[in-house]
């Protein structure tokens, strides 16, 4: 226990903790005793808000005297000195069509007959494509729970839609998404590279694992019950991509022709490993890492037979890393962690479209993570699965320039 105890905290910096669980310090603003003095920011002349390409109206102002000689001016030998917009935004309000339906008896069978209703306008929910696509928008997009959704369209949009008709409005469009992720998955499964990677989700008060996909031309989000190699397996269908871009959690393991293993993650542990008292095996393995990180950023840069020739390099220093023999447990582990993997550690040097970290699934989780800090999960399974589904049509849609409206539109 004392061993335990006397070993350095994980934090961001050092292990996959959240940046949210680290412990913030109060910024007092003063130095040696003293506060600290702002440096005004200088202006930057000629910067400022473009013009509107296209004004609604335009108000011209003229002079009709001088202020100093009270002379009188002509309009038509004025210019415009000075041009700026004022924006404002109109009232909003519903737009509402009521339809009815006239209809009368038949004067030769005497039947009852009734007007068939217009297209697009058929009896089902009062809510149009516009407030169901915006209410998608809000509660998916922007994390605005279904209270706060409610009382935004009531104050902001004069419309009084109560929590359950968003629940509905939502249920009624599940088929959509669902076809659509169904869709996506097969594409998903044609890309040469997928990155991969998973977070925790609240379903019914239970912890449900929520996975990214991201491949060529897709991104795919499934919310699962379980952590396992079940989920990417069932994704997949059998499909076997040529790169695989993921942590060294098992569940990711064998899923690819070959893997890239995150060297983001690697570099936390690796600094554990130095605050742990590691002084033989993790900082030549941090300076090797740093080194990768460089390489990666440059090799758009080099030539072909530069970068074999930096590949040939690096393998050479790893493994004269991994004959170094540490004292220190955490060291250990390490220099036993990289013998294993000691060929998915360097796959971006010769594949250049390969990234040497997973930092685009971390990106594609942000918005769940804070999607389920402000909602605190699903109630029900339903709600869970149609979340992935509408994460993955925002998140492709951005892969191909659509911003998160226009995709669910």
């Amino acid at each position: 226990r004392v061993e335990e105890l006397e070993k350095p905290a994980k934090t961001p910096e050092n292990s996959s903790t959240p940046p949210s669980k680290a412990p913030k310090g109060n910024k007092n603003g003063k130095k040696n005793g003293k506060k600290k003095k702002r440096r005004r920011r200088k202006g930057r002349p000629g910067q400022g808000r473009p013009l509107h390409p296209d004004p609604d109206r335009t108000v011209d102002a003229h002079v009709s005297t001088c202020p100093h000689c009270q002379a009188d001016l002509a309009a038509s030998e004025q210019k415009p000195h000075a041009v700026y917009d004022r924006i404002e935004l109109p009232p909003v309000r519903p737009d509402v069509t009521r339809v009815r339906l006239h209809g009368g008896r038949c004067p030769q069978c005497g039947r009852l007959v009734m007007a068939r209703p217009p297209p697009g306008l058929e009896r089902g929910s009062p809510f149009g494509a516009s407030i169901v696509t915006l209410a998608f928008y809000l509660h998916y997009a922007q994390a605005i729970s279904l209270e706060r959704l409610r009382a935004l369209f009531r104050e902001v949009f004069q419309l009084t839609i109560s929590e359950g008709a968003l629940v509905n409005l939502f249920r009624r469009a599940r088929p959509r998404f669902q076809a659509q992720t169904a869709a996506l998955r097969k594409r998903l499964r044609t890309s040469r590279m997928i990155c991969s990677d998973e977070t925790s989700a609240r379903v019914e008060g239970r912890t449900w694992w929520e996975w990214v996909f991201v491949g060529d031309e897709v991104v795919l989000h499934e919310v699962a019950p379980t952590r396992g190699k079940r989920v990417p397996q069932e994704v997949l269908a059998g499909a076997r991509p040529a790169i695989w871009v993921a942590d060294l959690f098992g569940s990711q393991q064998g899923h690819g022709e070959r893997m890239q293993v995150c060297l983001a993650h690697q570099m936390r542990d690796v600094r554990y490993a130095l605050e742990a008292g590691d002084t033989i095996f993790a900082p030549g393995m941090k300076a090797f890492l740093e080194r990768a990180f460089r390489l990666g950023q440059k090799r758009e840069r080099v030539q072909d037979r530069t970068l074999a020739r930096h590949r040939r390099d690096m393998l050479r220093r790893l493994d004269a890393l991994l004959e170094l023999e540490p004292t220190q447990a955490d060291g250990l582990r390490l220099r036993q962690r990289y013998r294993k993997v000691r060929e998915q550690l360097l796959v971006f040097l010769s594949e250049r479209e390969v990234p040497p970290t997973n930092n685009v699934s971390e990106r594609a989780l942000r918005p769940s993570t804070i999607f389920r800090k402000v909602t605190n999960g699903f109630r029900a399974e339903w709600g869970a699965e149609l979340y992935g589904a509408v994460r993955s049509g925002i998140a492709t849609g951005r892969l191909h320039g659509l911003s998160a409206l226009g995709s669910l539109r």
